[in-house]
């Protein structure tokens, strides 16, 4: 990838200097190779993109105004657009983050359009106004306006796909947005707004400004904002919430996990079967994905056959650089995110967990911040590898000896966004899934899918995304008596 430079910002429909000189320079994971440079955003530019998206939100005639059908068209337009650069999204997010192009194409280019097109045909859809008999007389009006300005923080993960969880139903309600990406993938929020310039979405309707974490907090909290949106560590999250709270400010916090994978003693254990699936819900992205089952509940009973086929499954997956096509496990998103997970599998040695696979960097990537998928069985739940958030390919094994001891030990989390139950009898799976503490949860599969909600519980995060849920999180209610 030749180094990319940009010297400008996208606020109000157009391309403006920054305020200062500062400046984020992007490395590629898997080579650790400079990618480029872009400017980075200060409180001045924050003030800049909150002002053209509270112009665009307050103009009479302006967004807000628009028929949801009329809304929709653009949306429509601006996922073809995202459809057009589709390599070039790939690409950028695969060198950033370490995403292996594989995944990055089917959920960083695929997975955001459909959502985007979900909600377009939500908003030619939803019901905006209803009129009701008052208990008292007369008629009740009930109007669902749009929120307001947002502001939508961004992590590094899935940068796209979690930017149009913000965009699309805020776009689709008719509010306006400042969108502020994580400093490690901000090369391709520029061809988000080249194709949003392209798309003709009117301007200051969505503005993006890449900044760090001081900037956020500043965005988060400027007068002029009327709620937040934010994905991102749980600790960020609760700084974010306190702020929104003390502000009496709407908020979407989809946070961290540690979700449980249970095997029942009936589940199908033929990795050429369930393996696919298997992979998807436990070490998808490089285990760099929050809702992923990285604890897994295995039965006393076939316990040495699900280690092993957990230890096959890992062991089976090709770790290499994120731009070769054939990579299944790619490298951890920074340096100081493979700092962290080989802290995690150290601790997981010391306190006795049997290592089963992994547990150091792969021979021969010299270069790169990759780290082994690795095994960790005999995994007590109340140990720190079974309890905290590593975010790496890196799964805990844990026996279990019934199913109501199996249930115990899922709930016995501070977590609670996502999970799977694995059996051959999928009306038992339900049955058990239902028992699980969680905001989502997969029987023999896992995929948030953008017609369904996606949130947590507990101390993985407030609200519901995707879903007619989403576009209501970016609606306030108004009643009118008549």
């Amino acid at each position: 990838m030749m180094e990319l430079r940009y010297d400008t910002f996208y606020i109000g429909g157009t391309w403006v200097r920054p305020a200062t000189d500062r400046v984020i320079t992007p490395v590629n994971a898997s080579t650790e190779e400079p990618l480029g440079q872009v400017p980075e955003g200060s409180e001045a530019d924050i003030d800049a993109a909150v002002a053209a998206a509270r112009q665009a939100f307050d103009d009479p005639s302006g967004w807000a105004s628009w028929e949801p059908a009329r809304r929709a068209e653009v949306m429509d337009r601006l996922a073809d657009a995202i459809d057009r650069r589709a390599d070039g999204f790939v690409e950028r997010v695969s060198a950033q983050n370490g995403m292996p192009v594989a995944v990055a194409r089917q959920l960083e280019i695929g997975y955001p359009t459909a959502v985007l097109r979900y909600y377009a045909g939500l908003a030619r859809e939803a019901v905006f106004d209803e009129t009701r008999a008052g208990l008292f007389g007369g008629s009740i009006e009930v109007r669902r306006v749009p929120a307001g300005v947002v502001a939508a923080i961004v992590p590094w993960n899935f940068p796209q796909a979690l930017s149009m969880f913000k965009i699309a139903p805020a776009m689709a309600s008719g509010c306006t947005l400042v969108i502020k990406p994580s400093p490690e993938t901000v090369l391709d929020a520029y061809l988000l707004a080249e194709a949003i310039e392209e798309a003709g979405v009117p301007a200051g309707v969505v503005n993006i400004v890449p900044a760090g974490r001081e900037v956020g907090a500043y965005l988060v909290a400027h007068p002029d904002v009327d709620k937040v949106a934010f994905t991102g560590s749980t600790a960020a999250g609760r700084i974010i919430g306190e702020t929104c709270g003390r502000l009496l400010r709407p908020v979407t916090l989809e946070l961290g996990g540690k979700s449980a994978a249970i095997v029942l003693d009936d589940a199908e254990l033929n990795l050429a079967e369930i393996g696919e699936g298997l992979f998807g819900s436990t070490l998808l992205n490089n285990g760099q994905t929050c809702f992923l089952g990285t604890r897994v509940l295995a039965p006393r009973s076939r316990y040495t056959e699900v280690v092993d086929a957990f230890t096959a499954l890992a062991g089976s997956l090709t770790v290499g650089d994120a731009g070769d096509p054939a990579t299944q496990i790619g490298p951890m998103a920074t340096a100081r995110q493979r700092d962290r997970v080989e802290t995690y599998i150290a601790k997981g040695r010391g306190e006795g967990a049997r290592l089963t696979l992994g547990g150091g960097r792969p021979a021969g990537l010299d270069r790169g911040w990759f780290v082994e998928p690795t095994i960790f069985a005999d995994v007590d739940n109340s140990s720190v590898i079974a309890q905290e958030e590593i975010f790496g390919p890196v799964l805990s094994l844990i026996p279990y000896d019934d199913v109501d001891d199996a249930v115990r030990i899922a709930n016995d989390s501070d977590f609670g966004l996502g999970g799977t139950v694995w059996t051959s009898n999928p009306e038992r799976g339900a049955a058990v899934a239902h028992r699980v503490r969680t905001g989502t949860i997969g029987v023999n599969r896992y995929i948030p899918d953008p017609a369904a909600p996606f949130g947590g519980v507990k101390a993985s995060g407030l609200g519901r995304e995707l879903g007619p849920e989403g576009l209501a999180a970016y609606q306030q209610i108004q009643t009118v008596y008549r």
